[in-house]
């Protein structure tokens, strides 16, 4: 069989404003490092919000085997909408500050590594979920999270240290907010910290909110933290990056198909870390084995 009938198309979809890795000359590692023997490769910049999900979907629509999402946690959020119930796949090479999604599919945080994955190309079909109709594929949250990633959104500076005195800053002044959660058939109605929900284990940044999420189980994992105060905070945070969180006092977990929130105000809420605004009512859902990914899961 020759060459041209056993290539397949990838389409790398690159944010070049995307992470703190710039300096990076992507291009050239792909045309260096890319196995032209297995694939034909084509390179597109994103231009504005929201256009890799187009970029994404015409690529599906074209046949292409692989788009691959070159940047942070948004720009593989907007590629992997884009890709989702379709016969493509999503790769990540992960050029952003928290790479979420790629940490959890063991993606090499390093590019020729994680380039290298896709010179492999191993599939697995992952679930993916929705909060108020925006899909997400690692996490979601309301509350203290929704306002953290609002603040986020304004801010300037990225990365990790940024990201820490934002949420010191907002901590300050937050107060837990009332709220209702229908989960398998139950009313849980309290002051509500944060109100996250996981797909995959965790934020980014090994910030684990949820270490056992299994992210081809069928199940959200929804974790629920009461009123916080300063100690408390404290012990989430090391929880968070100890992966100790799951057997904390603090934290209530619960696993289900779909949940509902009703708030007695309106609440911000974040899909991915991206910032989608405040709303009183809920609804999260996943949806089964709907994306098809190139990852390293066992």
């Amino acid at each position: 069989m020759s060459q041209s009938q056993t290539r397949q198309k990838v389409c790398f979809i690159l944010n070049p404003k995307s992470g703190t890795r710039n300096g990076v000359d992507v291009p050239a590692l792909i045309e260096q490092g890319l196995d032209a023997q297995r694939w034909e490769p084509c390179i597109l910049l994103t231009e504005y919000a929201g256009h890799a999900t187009e970029l994404a979907k015409q690529a599906a629509a074209d046949g292409t085997r692989l788009v691959v999402a070159v940047g942070g946690d948004g720009t593989v959020n907007e590629v992997a909408r884009g890709l989702l119930n379709t016969n493509t796949a999503l790769g990540i090479l992960p050029k952003g500050s928290g790479n979420g999604l790629a940490r959890h599919l063991k993606i090499p945080l390093k590019l020729p590594q994680a380039l290298e994955l896709i010179n492999k190309a191993t599939f697995h079909h992952i679930d993916s979920c929705a909060i108020n109709g925006h899909p997400f594929f690692c996490t979601s949250g309301i509350g203290f999270d929704g306002l953290v990633s609002s603040a986020f959104a304004k801010s300037v500076k990225r990365g990790l240290t940024s990201y820490v005195q934002l949420i010191i800053k907002e901590f300050r002044t937050y107060f837990a907010q009332e709220a209702t959660v229908s989960v398998n058939d139950r009313e849980l109605s309290s002051e509500f910290f944060v109100i996250a929900f996981a797909n995959a284990s965790q934020y980014g940044n090994d910030a684990f909110i949820a270490p056992m999420a299994d992210i081809q189980d069928g199940l959200l994992d929804v974790c629920l933290i009461r009123h916080v105060g300063l100690t408390e905070a404290l012990q989430l945070g090391y929880g968070l990056m100890t992966k100790t969180i799951a057997t904390s006092s603090l934290a209530e977990f619960h696993t289900c198909a779909t949940v509902k929130v009703q708030s007695n105000v309106p609440q911000h809420f974040h899909a991915d870390g991206e910032y989608i605004g405040q709303a009183t009512e809920f609804e999260v859902k996943l949806f089964p084995k709907s994306l098809e990914v190139v990852a390293a899961l066992g």
